[in-house]
């Protein structure tokens, strides 16, 4: 059986608490043809050390000068990697040990349209639950994990296509990433994936999510699950991929689904519904309406930089707004679900 080189790409930031449990599950995979690369964005909590004194012989390990986020911290790795494919998984997620296996036969079975390949995420602290298993796509251009904060009875248990992966644990063909380019460094943190995801739909790819390749996901452990600093890169990176990708009629659109979004939204902060709620709940509605303010205000002075980035998609794209709206009603995500559910 044919067994191409898988490079690894775990990115390190103060994850002292989870790097070794991490690191260990990927040494127990058994799928054996990988490479794994660390790459430490400037780390103050021991865990560079511990990368150091445990595991040098056995990674490949990058120090960045500085925390460059996910997006440019991930691409430092993506340039040092040798491998056909490219894996990502987040250093406070822990990866059941067929999941690499999982992911390949995904590609051993696949015609060449397909680029991505999305894992079942489940929460690491109740395995019960269900994190990503695919991402679903909101027409203001945010997103969302299919069937996040679901009981996991097998619903997403069919090997199928999706949108695009999570890129807390995803597989992608290096060659895709060589022709479309990988993570955009503005957006620093979220949102990320969904940038790669849209860039490499719009240039033909598509993705497949393999149910057997699980992972456990201490989610946001980094950030803060219901952070202003997550609240804030969120909705300024929805806005960016919203004018670098979507359809001209869909950026005049958006207002409205904004607008509801936003309705609904201010309703789960004030009944403490939805992560709003649990926002609020931590800080206080004041603190969401500058958050938000400040992401717009950001977003806007992005804008010009964004728009050069649309008209450079034109040299690679192969698909057209006819199949956007197709993936809009195939891949959509409803603004209940999006703005009361966690």
């Amino acid at each position: 059986m044919d067994m191409p080189l898988v490079s690894v790409i775990i990115l390190n930031y103060n994850g002292r608490d989870y790097i070794e449990e991490c690191l260990n599950s990927v040494f127990d995979q058994t799928y054996k043809s990988i490479e794994i690369i660390v790459v430490d964005n400037a780390s103050k909590d021991g865990s560079k050390e511990i990368l150091k004194d445990k595991y040098r012989s056995k990674i490949k390990l990058i120090e960045n000068p500085a925390n460059l986020g996910f997006a440019e911290g991930n691409n430092v790795g993506l340039k040092n990697a040798s491998g056909e494919f490219i894996a990502l998984l987040n250093n406070d997620a822990i990866a059941n040990k067929r999941w690499l296996e999982e992911l390949i036969s995904g590609f051993q079975r696949c015609d060449a349209s397909f680029g991505m390949w999305a894992s079942k995420i489940l929460f690491y602290d109740d395995q019960r639950m269900i994190d990503t298993a695919g991402h679903l796509i909101y027409p203001d251009g945010l997103n969302r994990g299919r069937g996040k904060g679901e009981i996991d009875i097998g619903q997403y248990d069919k090997e199928e296509e999706v949108f695009f992966p999570s890129g807390c644990a995803a597989l992608y063909r290096k060659n895709m990433l060589d022709e479309i380019g990988f993570f955009d460094p503005d957006f620093f943190a979220y949102g990320d994936d969904t940038d790669v995801g849209l860039k490499a739909r719009l240039s033909g790819w598509k993705c497949l999510y393999m149910p057997g390749a699980v992972v456990y996901h201490h989610s946001s452990a980094t950030a803060g699950r219901y952070s202003p600093m997550k609240a804030y890169l969120v909705e300024r990176n929805r806005v960016w991929i919203l004018i670098k990708y979507f359809p001209l009629r869909y950026i005049l659109l958006s207002p409205f689904y904004t607008g509801l979004r936003w309705i609904l939204q201010l309703y789960g902060a004030i009944s403490g519904t939805g992560a709003a709620g649990r926002f609020t709940g931590e800080y206080s509605l004041l603190k969401l309406a500058i958050v938000f303010l400040r992401a717009y205000i950001d977003a806007i002075k992005g804008l010009a930089k964004m728009i050069k980035k649309r008209i450079r998609m034109r040299k690679i794209k192969k698909m057209n707004s006819g199949d956007f709206s197709l993936w809009l009603k195939r891949f959509k995500i409803g603004a209940v679900e999006i703005a009361l559910r966690e």
